[in-house]
């Protein structure tokens, strides 16, 4: 089994904690949505329920919802873990390859 450095350690937790972070923000916005679109349907039909506009916040706001929930728990999509992590390592091969021609 191998051993981790210490370069390794801090690496794994520095990505755990902004990962936890992350989806600790997911739960504020999911908690908000669920506190405000209610909120929103309530003062529309006390002032005039003939035009219930309470709906197109509460579609816009879910979608940007959807967003926010498939980059926190779909970790190895379009632009996931495995993407980064190529796109790290292209970018410092990069700039290897440049102090190497100098």
């Amino acid at each position: 089994m191998k051993k981790l450095s210490d370069s390794e350690i801090n690496s794994k937790y520095l990505r755990a904690r902004k990962r936890v972070e992350a989806i600790k923000e997911f739960y504020y916005h999911l908690i908000a949505y669920c506190l405000v679109v209610p909120f929103l349907a309530f003062v529309n039909y006390k002032t005039f329920w003939g035009y219930q506009w309470f709906w197109f916040p509460m579609v816009g706001w879910g979608i940007g919802l959807g967003f926010h929930a498939y980059h926190v728990f779909v970790s190895n999509g379009i632009l996931g873990h495995k993407w980064e992590e190529r796109k790290i390592q292209e970018f410092m091969e990069e700039e290897e390859e440049k102090m190497r021609w100098g």
